[in-house]
């Protein structure tokens, strides 16, 4: 159940503990719900502070959006495929399974050297479509039309990843799965970041109390542009992780032939949705929280020492059906690499194949919230289907 907190237009909905939130955070949230578009304001258990707006809020606005509320990671999100692999059937060297998805996916900063061929990417249709309405988007990022048809299809860098995973517990126990957690690549920041700076500069935004809230509102060109801009790089995050499922699952096959696998979970968790609640038609934007609609499937990791869970929604409108999208930092990247070493790292992610090095220090486990207790926080808006930890985890 959420706690209640007042004080502001609109009550703020809290599956947190309002006492253990940063100080900046709780300003933040107080600042989106003194918002005159803001209908109502859901947190989730994974919170903390974020630019512009708190990463794990829901804010559900009347005829408004807020880009920052969205995020510059336009769609980000989660996919999950459960094969037909159980534990024994992994090589004794999960190095060499590793190196091959690896190969398969640019990490980092890198990319394709030619798109990959939409013919991999089984389900997904509408390439020509899609791509057509490049030249429709903010004029600003019409020299990128190159770099993003290459990155389709690349994982990027921070807490993106790709993992191998066993499930725990149940008739299904060691039962191989594969995960990947990634977003709009470069695109969706470029036009974020453009479409922010537009925000700021309308005259209806000048008196918020954080310019970083500025909003779009409802029947003007700003804001149609926003929304066009703002659903392709939706679609382009959806069609980059469909692509890296595919990849992998081409390296899981060279590897291990023969296997099988079944439909892919996929879920945003960046990202705005038209959607009615309590009477009203409203702009829903989930920035670090999923859509748990009943029945729905979702994906909450934790960090890459930790697991994660694969969630049913319970359709709580409460939360305007949502949950979180992770275990959420604890520390900010700064003071983890200030705290930890590569050696912490490598003794918090013993027994998983993964990069062990100081580059990737900041998403070392201890830097992230207990994802068992987030999980708690939420048993009304999310059902546990089942709980993977991984074996191999690849980051950029």
């Amino acid at each position: 159940m959420y706690t209640a907190v007042g004080g502001a237009r609109v009550e703020i909905r809290m599956w947190a503990d309002p006492a253990s939130v940063e100080d900046q955070a709780m300003r933040q949230l107080r600042n989106v719900a003194n918002l005159p578009w803001v209908h109502g304001v859901a947190v989730m258990p994974d919170v903390h502070y974020g630019k512009g707006a708190t990463v794990g809020s829901v804010i559900a606005m009347r005829d408004a959006v807020s880009p920052a509320a969205v995020g510059v990671d336009i769609g980000c999100g989660m996919s999950a495929v459960r094969t037909s692999l159980t534990a024994a059937d992994l090589p004794e060297d999960l190095g060499k399974l590793r190196r091959r998805i690896e190969s398969a996916v640019p990490v980092g900063f890198s990319l394709h050297k030619t798109p990959v061929n939409p013919a991999k990417v089984h389900g997904v249709g509408g390439w020509e479509q899609f791509w057509s309405a490049f030249g429709e988007l903010h004029e600003g990022v019409q020299g990128l039309h190159s770099r993003a048809a290459r990155q389709i299809g690349s994982l990027g860098g921070g807490n993106h990843f790709i993992e191998v995973c066993l499930e725990q517990g149940g008739a299904d126990e060691g039962r191989v799965w594969l995960m990947l957690h990634s977003g709009s690549r470069n695109i969706g920041k470029e036009l974020a970041e453009r479409h922010m700076a537009v925000a700021r500069k309308l005259p209806h935004n000048r008196d918020l109390p954080d310019p970083d809230l500025a909003v779009f509102v409802a029947d003007t060109p700003e804001m149609t542009a926003y929304r066009r801009d703002l659903f392709w790089a939706q679609d382009y995050a959806a069609r980059n992780r469909a692509t890296m499922v595919a990849l992998v699952k081409l390296a899981v096959s060279e590897v291990l032939p023969g296997t099988t696998f079944d439909d892919a979970i996929s879920c945003h968790h960046n990202y705005v949705a038209e959607e009615r609640y309590e009477g009203a038609d409203l702009l829903v934007t989930r920035k670090g929280a999923i859509r748990a609609g009943s029945g729905d499937l979702g994906i909450i990791p934790g960090s890459m020492g930790t697991g994660s869970y694969i969630v049913r929604g319970l359709g709580n409108t409460a939360s305007f059906e949502s949950a979180s999208h992770g275990a959420g930092r604890r520390m900010s990247r700064t003071k983890a690499r200030k705290t930890f070493t590569a050696e912490d790292l490598a003794a918090q992610t013993a027994g998983v194949e993964c990069r062990k090095d100081a580059g990737v220090v900041d998403e070392i486990p201890a830097a992230y919230k207990d994802i068992d207790s987030v999980l708690r926080a939420q048993t009304d808006l999310v059902e546990v289907v089942a709980h993977l930890k991984q074996v191999v985890c690849v980051k950029g």
